[in-house]
């Protein structure tokens, strides 16, 4: 009974890993899609969210029927109480990266991010792209250095949001629809960085017992 309650335990790191790979996906593609209007690429972030979800549900079961039939204390039961927080976090990192291919859908043909912010919103997805390859590689590994690294990243997105809102406040003349588009896109990037900082916290937690205290911003 132990070793299959441990295969469990060991099944759902590595959706966690297999999820992180699905998200760094979507959001490669998002990014792409939003700056170049591809509205096929738009179409096949939106549709593979529904695996991202599914995973989500699956794991989600697998842990509240391991907590029923198990009873498991001490680290059993802080791997799956952290497991169940990190997989909320990745499936609505997934649904982040859907809202922005949502986005390049709803503006297509046109593209939904005025010429000057492209270097901007590149930069968001680049730091994106980074949070979470680390986050898997956190998950994979329970690499504590690596985790602490997102809280920096972290800091460059929202560097990155707040230079967004900057042009916005500066002589923006695009009209109000696209204002709304880029408050929600800088908010959808900055919500991702902080979902993988979120995941890094619990890993931390995980090989420590203790929650690490949030950076002073």
């Amino acid at each position: 009974m132990r070793n299959t309650f441990h295969d469990e335990l060991a099944r759902i790191g590595s959706v966690l890993v297999d999820m992180t790979k699905l998200v760094s996906c979507a959001m490669s593609k998002a990014t792409t899609a939003l700056l170049t209007a591809d509205l096929t690429l738009a179409e096949e972030v939106i549709a593979a969210d529904a695996e991202i979800d599914r995973l989500y549900r699956e794991t989600e079961d697998r842990a509240y029927e391991l907590l029923a039939r198990q009873q498991p204390v001490a680290i059993d039961l802080r791997q799956i109480v952290t497991g169940l927080r990190m997989v909320a976090d990745l499936e609505r990192m997934g649904d982040l990266a859907q809202h922005i291919a949502k986005i390049a859908r709803m503006r297509y043909p046109d593209c939904a991010v005025p010429p000057e912010l492209h270097a901007v919103i590149r930069e968001m997805g680049e730091v994106a792209q980074r949070v979470i390859d680390k986050a898997g590689a956190v998950i994979d590994g329970r690499d504590v250095e690596l985790a602490t690294e997102l809280e920096q990243d972290d800091d460059r997105m929202d560097a990155l949001h707040r230079k967004l809102f900057t042009i916005l406040l500066s002589g923006w003349d695009h009209g109000i629809e696209p204002a709304i588009d880029i408050t929600l896109l800088g908010r959808f990037y900055e919500r991702f960085a902080d979902h993988a900082v979120s995941v890094a916290r619990r890993v931390i937690y995980l090989v420590t017992g203790e929650m690490p205290e949030p950076s002073a911003r």
